[in-house]
């Protein structure tokens, strides 16, 4: 046993024996064990594919990483503690509601502060991925609203 670990034993400071492999550990989830699915078509149009970055042990957080198509994008909707979107590939729009739309490309980081309507996604033509991390609020992380038309999309 290493000397801090024995050192938070003999101060009471731990309750119960650790090894050393429970108290320093990592664990790596391979790509391909974050398998994409569908985006959900009551929140997303056009073609959408989420990865979940982690699972239920950090339920404070949720965080995704999402691949739209060309023209494919998110409904409108909100986040109780705002979102933070990280650009990783090709180029979309953001747009807040009553604002002109955006340009993000890959390397951008755009946030969006809480309770502000707004959708992203893809621009026409080009594909583009963000990583998306959001804060949940009483159990969460977004309030969907109604899918950004075409005409909303195009102007």
């Amino acid at each position: 046993m290493n000397t801090s670990l024995s050192l938070a034993l003999a101060l009471g400071l731990l309750t119960a024996p650790v090894t050393l492999a429970q108290a320093q550990s990592i664990e790596i989830t391979s790509a391909p064990e974050r398998t994409a699915v569908p985006g959900n078509p009551e929140w997303f149009s056009g073609t959408v594919f989420v990865a979940p970055a982690f699972g239920p042990e950090m339920a404070g957080v949720s965080a995704g990483e999402v691949t739209f198509l060309p023209g494919a994008r998110t409904a409108w909707h909100t986040h109780p503690a705002g979102q933070r979107l990280l650009i990783t590939a090709g180029t979309g729009w953001v747009q807040e509601r009553g604002q002109p739309k955006r340009e993000v490309r890959a390397g951008d980081v755009v946030w969006f502060p809480a309770g502000v309507e707004h959708w992203h996604g893809a621009a026409v033509g080009t594909p583009m991925t963000h990583f998306a991390v959001q804060e949940n609020v009483d159990g969460s992380a977004v309030t969907w609203g109604t899918l950004v038309t075409d005409e909303e999309y195009e102007d």
